[in-house]
């Protein structure tokens, strides 16, 4: 069953922000996974406005999703956002459900 990667982030150092988000594609898609929607306009419906950014990114199984977030090469990238508070991300791995077949 798919799973989805979803993430909303605010950009606080775009240049540290980019050395991250240069990297993160090619892992993504060693791990099978498929960005569905990254940056773009948007509109905040309900909630906190304080990200600026989301990212919804689809792999085959949660499995696949969860060792992607937790491999060795996406921690080495994150940290250009992680280290120096380059970027706030929130994220959830989320499996399609039900609703779904």
């Amino acid at each position: 069953m798919p799973a989805y990667w979803i993430a909303r982030s605010r950009i606080n150092d775009p240049v540290a922000y980019k050395r991250y988000t240069d990297l993160v594609p090619g892992i993504i898609a060693r791990h099978g996974g498929k960005v569905l929607a990254r940056g773009g306009k948007y509109q905040i419906m309900e909630g906190p406005e304080k990200f600026q950014r989301f990212v919804i990114i689809e792999f085959p199984t949660l499995e696949a999703g969860v060792a992607c977030f937790q491999s060795e090469e996406y921690d080495a990238a994150a940290r250009h956002r992680r280290e120096n508070g380059a970027g706030e991300v929130e994220t959830v791995m989320l499996e399609a459900g039900e609703f779904t077949k």
